[in-house]
């Protein structure tokens, strides 16, 4: 079975996340990726008896969703900051849809930010629906559960501590959310947008 690898990210200085956050941000991403490899590779020896070890197997896959989707949802936070902050171009598709879904970037911009400050943890997701061909906002409790199916991760920021916990405290969520939308290269999510479209 191929292995998944921990992506490098080249990531600027940012604004109002320091190095050290970031730093110990990436190792958890790396302890993500090691954990799907250990946990795919324990599924595997423990199924050469999977009668014997079912409930063993059922436990780690069940686990395995957690790691994967933290791994998978971490690779999307860290691109969103690769090339430095740059702003979402008035002609760009993903802000023509986001506009026509909310009437204006403002509007989708204030509600996914209260959902970003929810109390807990988790990730504020922007996702597209190839199905209605529609851009959906939600909240995926810890990593995985809450994931829509069949839709596409346009953009997320993390909501777990770990993300911010250097440099703000935990009544300071609304602090993080601005910094992070201060650091996000729109360019990576009208990407992630065309992609998914098809464009």
């Amino acid at each position: 079975m191929k292995k998944f690898e921990e992506l490098k990210f080249s990531l600027p200085a940012l604004k109002g996340l320091s190095a050290k956050n970031i730093e110990e941000h990436l190792k958890l991403y790396g302890g993500y990726v090691k954990n799907s490899n250990l946990i795919l590779e324990k599924i595997e020896e423990m199924s050469k008896d999977a009668e014997k070890n079912a409930y063993a197997i059922s436990e780690l896959q069940r686990r395995f969703g957690f790691e994967f989707c933290g791994m998978r949802n971490h690779e999307y936070y860290f691109r969103s900051f690769e090339g430095g902050a740059k702003s979402l171009d008035d002609k760009s598709v993903l802000k023509k849809a986001i506009e026509n879904t909310w009437g204006s970037f403002d509007n989708w911009l204030a509600r996914f930010k209260t959902i970003a400050a929810a109390r807990g943890i988790g990730w504020a997701v922007l996702f597209y629906d190839p199905q209605t061909k529609s851009l959906l906002n939600a909240w995926v409790d810890e990593h995985h559960l809450g994931n829509l199916s069949g839709l596409s991760f346009i953009m997320g920021i993390d909501m777990w501590e770990h993300a911010f916990m250097i440099d703000y405290l935990p009544s300071q969520k609304k602090e993080y959310i601005s910094a992070f939308f201060e650091n996000v290269n729109w360019e990576v999510a009208e990407e992630n947008f065309k992609k998914s479209i098809g464009f």
